[in-house]
């Protein structure tokens, strides 16, 4: 089946949390977290190795969104329910509709780390997988050396089934080599 004729919701709420696609105008939201949060973001993700406008946030945004409606990457904003601030962005990428595979990332606003919220959003995000998206794996992939972001799948019981080495480069340099682990959730049912 084409994934464009699956029909899913695109919010959805745990207990603290809306989780909902990017829509035009989340531009402010996020370039303001990413601000706020640079120190703690760019050891980790490439996007934030480069000064950004509130302009590139607000086009890759728009972007996330026609992809989301496309069915090729599925980007989550994540709001506190209590008063609508932005905590973070997470989502299901590198999404294989013929396995049903998808992949949990995640990044926290730095004023709203601390306080439970990414284990939240992704304990929801994969049970929002299993549920409407049938999906028969879902997979966490960081780097070995950030225990933050370890903690998270571990917390959450995904297995780690292994630890790819010399994965990847570092975000910040491309010269250093970095470790991959990879921890993964499967259905308890195989669908025929």
């Amino acid at each position: 089946m084409n994934p464009l004729f699956l029909d899913f919701p695109q919010q959805f709420e745990t207990d603290r949390l809306l989780i909902r696609l990017p829509l035009p105008g989340d531009g402010e939201a996020v370039y303001d977290a990413i601000r706020a949060s640079k120190s703690e973001l760019k050891p980790w993700l490439p996007f934030a190795q480069k000064e950004r406008t509130l302009e590139d946030v607000e086009l890759d945004l728009r972007e996330a969104h026609i992809n989301f409606l496309k069915r090729e990457d599925l980007r989550f904003l994540l709001f506190r329910k209590d008063t609508s601030r932005l905590v973070g962005v997470s989502g299901l990428h590198r999404i294989d509709w013929d396995v049903r595979k998808f992949e949990i990332g995640y990044w926290v606003d730095t004023r709203q780390s601390g306080q439970g919220y990414i284990s939240e959003a992704v304990a929801g995000i994969t049970q929002f997988a299993f549920d409407q998206l049938r999906a028969r794996r879902v997979e966490i992939r960081c780097d070995r050396i950030n225990q933050r972001s370890r903690a998270i799948p571990e917390k959450e019981g995904f297995m780690l089934e292994g630890i790819l080495r010399n994965d990847d480069t570092a975000a910040f340099d491309p010269r250093e080599m970095r470790d991959t682990c990879v921890y993964a959730k499967i259905s308890k049912e195989v669908e025929a």
